[in-house]
C-alpha cells in the first residue's frame, strides 16, 4: 500500500482511499482530501513533519500521522 508520505515532491498523485475511523476520517474528508482526487506534493518539512500539498486549487499542510492514512496510486 503506497500513502501520501511516499509521495516524493513535486509529484502528483490520486487518492485511492482513505483509512482510519471517526473524528480523524471525517476531517481529512473536511479538508477535500477525497477518494479520487488529485493531490500535489508542493514541500515536505525538515525532519518529514507536516507535508505541504495542493488540493482542489488550495494549499494544504498534512501531518505525517493524517499523510499516512491517505492511500493514493
Amino acid at each position: 500500500m503506497k500513502t501520501l508520505r511516499d509521495v516524493p515532491v513535486g509529484a502528483t498523485t490520486k487518492v485511492v482511499r482513505i483509512h482510519g475511523e471517526g473524528a480523524t476520517k471525517r476531517r481529512i474528508m473536511d479538508m477535500g482530501v477525497t477518494k479520487g482526487i488529485d493531490i500535489y506534493v508542493r514541500k515536505v518539512a525538515p525532519l518529514g513533519d507536516p507535508v505541504q500539498v495542493t488540493v482542489r486549487g488550495y494549499e494544504l499542510s498534512v501531518r505525517k500521522e493524517d499523510a499516512q492514512m491517505i492511500e493514493v496510486e
